[in-house]
């Protein structure tokens, strides 16, 4: 019976860090959504200026002028990074989310199996 106690609690942490993990990583996913977002809009804007116009990057207090073409470039490089990083917390979400249910299958088990006794 102490025995089935500590597999239980073991068991139990082992649940709420799957849980926390989960948390963690959809917090992040979210936050590289909504920078995507931003960089889809940048990249839109980009098409929208003529063609004579200066654009500038915001360095820390500082505005330096940027070429187009490097700051079109540095946006795409940006959308490609998120969208690999989306995929990437995506995937671990599913491993997370499928491990977690393994745990939680075998918390349940043990209870039950500790009820019959």
């Amino acid at each position: 019976m102490a025995d089935d106690q500590k597999q239980l609690q073991s068991l139990s942490d082992a649940y709420q860090k799957f849980q926390t993990d989960l948390q963690a990583a959809v917090t992040a996913r979210q936050r590289l959504e909504s920078q995507q977002q931003e960089n889809i809009g940048v990249q839109k804007e980009f098409t929208l200026l003529p063609p004579p116009s200066q654009i500038y990057k915001l360095v820390g207090p500082v505005l330096l002028r940027q070429e187009r073409a490097e700051a079109a470039l540095a946006v795409e490089s940006r959308l490609v990074f998120i969208d690999r990083e989306i995929k990437r917390l995506e995937t671990q979400i599913r491993d997370t989310q499928a491990e977690s249910e393994e745990v939680k299958m075998q918390v349940y088990g043990l209870q039950t199996r500790m009820r019959g006794e």
